[in-house]
């Protein structure tokens, strides 16, 4: 259903054990005139967490004031909050990114815009905790599903605009969107910033085991939906993608080249496969492995070391055997191994260019220096 802050920050409040004491670290950031209170509502029978920020005790959407509020006066709020420099780092990153959308909406210099002060000050608020509290986290990855923005109009201080609002198109530039059948704006350019910092991967939910999980829920009610963020924190399995791409226009040097700079990059593994393509041509299918975290920057390298205009990905679960590795002193000198251990089996494969480079020196045959090795290996 989209993404606010508010429903990011009660989202991730969620995932702690205890939701109010991380609320009261909020509150301790000391954002001037911010106040959070958190809640347990319910939305079409489901329990979850709402974050109610208010500022000078008014709340965004029911206020008289029409003040606004510079860049200039929000860096320096940024600057005085009392967080981690870490988080006020992502902070002000953040703000920027909002700047340069905006600056890009309404054509004019960073410096000459002024935002609306409670919406401002609600938007430091709602960055600040979802920062704060996403450090306290401290995932290794973070992934999310491609965003709903909604559609129809939404009204704003410059009038009625289309959904997406032209800062929030520019937020989301690079990020997989739709806009679902809900009528309005369902993902704000505060909820698009915050994804755009943190999310390592937009895709479906991976194989994971689940630790916590939580709703936050937005403030806007639909007709039999759910208007959440669903968050959940938890282990990723060892799983691996697999890419696959078709070619039929690369000489075996060049498939070559492009396996050996794959490997060297830190594919799991990547190898080749002739098959017959359309038209009657003969083909190559070249396939690599990569941990989820690489996924993006493999897809890149194919692109670059291939002739590929498209590729395929899967998302695969696997079993491995236990590795490691070690020497054996064999009577012509030292030959490594590695050694591969579990489900029931225990394998150990020499090096192949140690024992070649015995068979060389010594003049005898591979299979005797190989011999020798399996029996000192026993």
């Amino acid at each position: 259903m989209g993404i606010a802050g508010d429903m990011m920050t009660s989202a991730l409040l969620g995932l702690f054990d205890d939701p109010q004491q991380q609320a009261d670290k909020l509150n301790a950031m000391e954002i001037p005139g911010i106040s959070f209170q958190v809640e347990t509502k319910k939305c079409q029978g489901i329990a979850g967490l709402h974050t109610n920020v208010t500022y000078l005790g008014e709340s965004e959407g029911h206020s008289s004031s029409h003040s606004h509020i510079s860049m200039d006066k929000i860096r320096s709020v940024l600057q005085d909050l009392k967080v981690p420099e870490p988080v006020r780092n992502d902070i002000s990153a953040i703000y920027d990114d909002i700047a340069a959308a905006e600056s890009k909406a309404h054509g004019c210099p960073v410096e000459e815009i002024h935002l609306h002060e409670l919406g401002a000050m609600d938007a430091i608020a709602d960055i600040a905790a979802a920062s704060l509290l996403l450090h306290e986290l401290d995932p290794e990855l973070v992934i999310s599903s491609p965003v709903c923005v909604g559609h129809g109009t939404v009204n704003t201080a410059h009038g009625t605009l289309s959904v997406p609002a032209p800062a929030t198109a520019s937020l989301l530039e690079g990020i997989p969107c739709f806009a679902g059948d809900a009528a309005g704006e369902m993902c704000t350019p505060t909820g698009a910033a915050l994804l755009r910092r943190y999310v390592h991967q937009f895709a479906s939910m991976p194989v994971m085991t689940i630790d916590h999980h939580s709703y936050g829920l937005g403030t806007k009610e639909f007709e039999n939906r759910l208007n959440a963020v669903h968050a959940m924190l938890g282990e990723l399995h060892p799983d691996v993608i697999e890419l696959s791409c078709n070619v039929d226009d690369m000489t075996p040097e060049s498939i070559a080249y492009a396996l050996d700079q794959l490997m060297q990059e830190g594919a799991l593994d990547a190898g080749w496969t002739s098959f017959g393509m359309k038209k009657g041509r003969p083909g190559i299918r070249i396939d690599l492995l990569c941990r989820p975290e690489d996924r993006d920057r493999f897809v890149d390298l194919l692109f670059h070391h291939t002739t590929t205009i498209g590729l395929r990905e899967t998302v695969c679960t696997r079993e491995i055997l236990s590795r490691s590795e070690g020497i054996i002193e064999t009577t012509w000198g030292p030959v490594r191994y590695k050694c591969s251990e579990g489900h029931g089996v225990r394998r150990i494969k020499a090096e192949y260019d140690d024992l070649a480079s015995i068979a060389k020196s010594q003049n005898i045959p591979l299979d005797v220096v190989r011999q020798e090795f399996e029996e000192q290996s026993k």
